[in-house]
């Protein structure tokens, strides 16, 4: 893309409105713009980065052996009444009427929708287990939204939905969550620690929230140190194999780590003292085993093999796509602006002519931006007649992992500069070895 024809509407001044840091920057760096309270238009930078979010989740569910499918936004306030939650959930719960006075609301969450999908097509335990995700906006109707995406109104979300015939089954369908949100944060550049958490509205006996390590987290949180060395790397997991997702389960939640919910300072007294740690923490996903609670309230039953009508057992399991984002930027981030992990950055690479107009350094632009489109990278050519002071200052705020500058004086020495956003480290080398070295980084995510 050709910043001169790309619309990126970057702000010079910082807005006042915003009180955490990823509010301040996807002002400034035009990714999004509020609508009403809590509500956002995200402009074409911010939502580049919110795909790539969202593309990262769908294939980590499928590989998890996840099905895909989409809800409506609104639902019938009857089912949530069937449930008894319609009265419960409290005024977050955006509640309306149709022109024909049907009671309706604007879903928050998909629990009773789902069963009710469910009891209407699947019958025999032959077809369990089974589960069924999407990725759909959502409005919680926040008292006093605030913190940008963070804790909006309106908000993009996965939400997926379990359903099996025993509660050891629904609980290796825990665990196989926990394994697939793990891999997803790690692609997005991002640690999220495991921690056990309260059930809230939703309910369950088991749940555990990931949360984000960050100075504005809404979250105080009590770990063991030993939890932020753990990473789940390129290991491949059988999601077949409860031994395989029990093990990381094992793995990633032995150690101490929870909510100042859920804390237990006995508990928490007996990791030794020099790895003990409190923090602030983003949420951006949980995962609830609730075993029979919706399917009894809402008659989702199946026969089992003894031709018995048994209610299954439930779980459901939450990423926060659009408040990932912001996650992301809480924890990559300058005095500068923005630093994108390079599996979700909106362009791979920036492009940045120092001298717009001059024969030989439009020639040289030119090239990479050819080249590196060629590989299937998008690069983002700065191609506007503005002083070089701008074009970096632009480039630092939006964030690109990686900036190539082509000016006279290096094209003469057969050199462009290589500058990783993230260290400020530069190098000088030949156009072709810049285009080989980022194509590299990028080949191996």
């Amino acid at each position: 893309m050709r910043l001169s024809r790309y619309f990126l509407p970057v702000l010079k001044e910082e807005p006042a409105e915003a009180k955490i840091v990823s509010h301040r920057y996807m002002l400034r760096a035009g990714m999004i713009k509020q609508a009403a309270a809590g509500i956002y238009s995200w402009l074409p930078l911010g939502f580049k980065v919110l795909k790539k979010i969202e593309n990262i989740v769908h294939e980590e569910q499928v590989r998890a052996g996840h099905i895909p499918m989409l809800m409506p936004t609104l639902q019938s306030a009857d089912l949530w009444r069937e449930s008894g939650r319609y009265d419960d959930y409290g005024q977050e719960m955006l509640r309306i009427s149709d022109r024909h006075g049907r009671d309706m609301l604007y879903g928050p969450t998909n629990e009773e929708l789902i069963t009710d999908i469910f009891r209407s097509h699947v019958n025999s335990y032959k077809d369990l287990p089974l589960t069924l995700y999407h990725i759909q906006w959502k409005f919680r109707d926040e008292v006093r939204p605030r913190f940008g995406v963070m804790r909006g109104r309106e908000f993009l979300m996965k939400d997926g939905y379990n359903f099996d015939l025993t509660k050891e089954d629904a609980l290796h369908a825990y665990n196989r969550h926990l394994v697939s949100y793990l891999r997803s944060y790690e692609r997005m550049g991002l640690q999220a620690i495991p921690m056990r958490a309260d059930g809230g509205p939703i309910g369950g006996d088991y749940t555990h929230e990931f949360l984000v390590l960050a100075e504005t987290g809404e979250s105080e949180v009590f770990y063991d140190s030993e939890v932020t060395d753990l990473t789940f790397g390129d290991r491949e997991i059988d999601y077949d194999s409860v031994e395989a997702c029990q093990g990381v389960l094992e793995e990633f939640t032995s150690r101490y780590a929870r909510t100042d919910e859920t804390h237990d300072e006995a508990l928490f007294a007996d990791v030794p003292a020099d790895r003990q740690r409190s923090a602030r923490g983003i949420e951006v996903g949980q995962i609830f085993y609730f075993g029979t609670k919706y399917s009894e309230a809402m008659g989702a039953t199946v026969v089992d093999s003894n031709q018995k009508q048994v209610p299954v057992h439930m779980g459901s399991h939450g990423i926060g796509v659009s408040r990932l984002l912001g996650a992301i930027i809480e924890a990559n981030h300058d005095d500068k602006g923005i630093i994108w992990p390079e599996g979700v950055t909106p362009f791979h690479v920036g492009i940045v002519n120092l001298k717009q107009g001059d024969d030989e350094a439009d020639a040289a632009c030119e090239a990479l931006y050819q080249s590196i489109t060629a590989l299937g990278l998008e690069p983002l050519y700065d191609d506007r007649k503005e002083r070089a002071g701008g074009k970096f200052a632009t480039m630092d705020l939006i964030g690109l992992p990686w900036r190539i500058t082509v000016g006279p004086r290096g094209l003469k020495n057969g050199v462009v500069e290589l500058t990783n956003r993230r260290t400020g480290v530069s190098e000088e080398m030949a156009p072709e070895a810049a285009i080989e070295k980022v194509a590299g980084i990028y080949a191996k995510i």
